[in-house]
């Protein structure tokens, strides 16, 4: 059996008995393209996006940028901001769909911040995977195997979506966030549910297209490449105002919560007609749901952290609130986490 020690982030005589999050960061391309400039070469306008999704305009990556560089700008902030130095990281954890490397990109944001102690790897769910990632980070520190980790949703989907297609290219940006988790005497990790729906995986995708090739007679490979990101908007609409509210109630009642217990409502930001939805649903109030998409548009794993860190820097969400937290999209998956924010 493993015998946790010193090496393990335990002090002697000290248990730690779950986590807390206790830093946050960010990291978005400069560029920017409005709803106005998008009707240049897409037909569409700024009031038909706008009433649709609530996006107004969204930050994409230029040619010289990486996924690597917002990456760890994201997660240097919110080491920062846990007053941690990045020699005290245990574990980089890069929830992404849009990796610089299908062998793993983590590794090169370990390399980056000098992370000299960290084990990295990826973990790919795409919308949903920020929460996916929050729950497989908790238990890593719940069991006692490492005390701090860096948990990283980014994703640069202007790569993969199809320019010309008016009913994908208006939706999606570029951007990171991450968080810092802790060891805590007190887990503020207070309930969750993850789900996965592989039947609806057409409705949402980026999916390789083989293009088969002859080595020899008789020996064919599919060697190929991905097609731009595909999705039936009006299904995913569905899926998402029947399956996240379900699942919210879920982690709530895992929770020991009602909704009213709730401080605030983080959602993935993929649609403002989804989080009203939801919103209603649950009977919380206008001003306790977190948005920020008219800025930045739907930034996949990114998107939750990336709207939680202007909230905790400009003191809106504090130590000690209670927040609801829901991803959902591709794969099909949905999965909602319940915490409470700080040391």
């Amino acid at each position: 059996m493993l015998q946790l020690d010193q090496t393990l982030g335990q002090r002697p005589g000290q248990q730690w008995v779950g986590m807390a999050m206790t830093g946050c960061g960010s990291s978005a391309p400069a560029l920017s393209l409005d709803n106005e400039g998008m009707s240049q070469f897409v037909e569409t306008s700024d009031e038909w996006i706008a009433s649709r999704t609530g996006i107004r305009r969204r930050h994409l990556a230029a040619p010289h940028e990486s996924l690597v560089g917002f990456a760890s700008e994201a997660a240097r902030a919110a080491i920062a901001m846990a007053n941690l130095q990045p020699t005290d990281i245990d574990l980089i954890l890069l929830a992404t769909s849009t990796p610089e490397d299908l062998f793993g990109t983590a590794c090169q944001i370990q390399a980056k911040l000098g992370a000299s102690r960290a084990v990295a790897f990826d973990l790919t769910a795409a919308c949903s995977g920020f929460i996916f990632g929050l729950v497989t980070a908790a238990q890593f520190i719940r069991t006692g195997v490492y005390r701090n980790i860096v948990l990283i949703g980014a994703d640069v989907l202007s790569r993969w979506v199809d320019w010309g297609d008016r009913r994908t290219c208006v939706l999606f940006g570029d951007g990171a966030g991450a968080v810092v988790l802790q060891a805590s005497d007190r887990d503020r990790l207070l309930g969750f549910a993850l789900q996965s729906d592989g039947t609806q995986n057409s409705d949402l995708n980026l999916a390789y297209q083989p293009h088969p090739t002859e080595l020899t007679p008789g020996v064919s490979i599919g060697q190929g490449s991905f097609a731009p990101v595909t999705m039936n908007g009006q299904e995913v609409y569905r899926f998402a105002v029947r399956r996240v509210p379900e699942i919210i109630e879920k982690a709530l009642f895992h929770a020991g919560l009602d909704a009213k217990d709730l401080d605030w409502l983080l959602m993935h930001q993929a649609n403002q007609r989804i989080l009203d939805a939801v919103a209603k649903r649950l009977n919380i109030p206008p001003e306790k749901v977190v948005s920020n998409l008219a800025e930045y548009g739907n930034t996949s794993a990114a998107s939750i952290p990336l709207a939680l860190d202007p909230e905790v820097r400009q003191g809106r969400i504090k130590p000690g609130d209670i927040i609801a937290s829901a991803g959902f999209g591709a794969g099909l998956s949905w999965g909602s986490v319940i915490f409470e924010w700080g040391s």
